[in-house]
């Protein structure tokens, strides 16, 4: 029986394909992931209705917590880092605070594992690389700034149609586009742009850290759980360096 170490929900968009393969790669032994779809209608992944899609899965988000509450996960996580941008950081102290005590189970999402991951490797100076729109992007801008954190540079991903049709490579390429002398470190925001394949490779090319939305959740809720966060190959944020 797998999950002796732990185990660990994420609240999905209902049409990302890319998450739970990137997050079966990142598990340790013993740890089992177990995922809940969010309600969200529209096309998937494309820019138009982003918000209205968003706002769905927020006014809908205690069904699949609730169904992710019964198997008793040391830690439920919010796979979606649009989410986040939307409500704000004080919307999503309250959300998270109300879904602790309704639920009695730990919470957190993909993009305040980001802010707890920065502040673990000491970073302040952030390039921001994202596949969103404009209004997304800038979005995520002020977030991370509402943290104290100063974005040096930001860069969005072009000719995007669907965000979960890109690629590693396309991802690989945003981040060395947002790269600049004063960024500290690069976030990939986002968790349907598939992007841990890609996180050591740019990390030896940039001489420094890189840190994707997916596996600073799996970093985070590892850590919550109570399970050294250790899993190599996916930059020095899990290879524990």
């Amino acid at each position: 029986m797998d999950g002796w170490r732990a185990r660990i929900g994420f609240l999905l968009p209902p049409g990302n394909p890319n998450v739970e393969p990137e997050l079966f790669s990142l598990k340790p032994a013993g740890v089992s992931v177990h995922f809940g779809r969010m309600i969200a209608r529209g096309t998937p992944g494309a820019h138009d209705g982003q918000d209205q899609r968003t706002r769905s899965q927020l006014d809908h988000i205690d069904e699949p917590t609730e169904m992710l509450a019964h198997i008793r996960p040391q830690v439920i996580a919010l796979a979606h880092t649009a989410s986040s941008y939307m409500l704000g950081r004080e919307g999503e102290a309250a959300l998270t605070a109300r879904l602790e005590q309704q639920y009695n189970v730990r919470f957190t999402s993909a993009f305040k594992s980001v802010i707890v991951a920065m502040s673990h490797l000491g970073v302040t100076n952030v390039a921001l690389a994202t596949p969103y729109a404009e209004a997304q992007t800038l979005a995520g801008k002020g977030a991370l700034e509402s943290y104290g954190l100063n974005v040096v540079n930001v860069k969005r991903l072009e000719n995007v149609r669907n965000i979960y049709e890109e690629t590693p490579e396309r991802a690989y390429a945003l981040a060395k586009a947002a790269n600049t002398p004063e960024a500290e470190v690069i976030f990939l925001s986002g968790v349907g742009m598939p992007t841990i394949e890609v996180l050591d490779a740019l990390e030896r090319d940039l001489r420094k850290p890189v840190i994707s939305s997916v596996a600073a959740m799996m970093w985070h809720c590892l850590k919550i759980a109570g399970v050294e966060p250790l899993v190599p190959g996916y930059g020095r944020l899990l290879g524990g360096n």
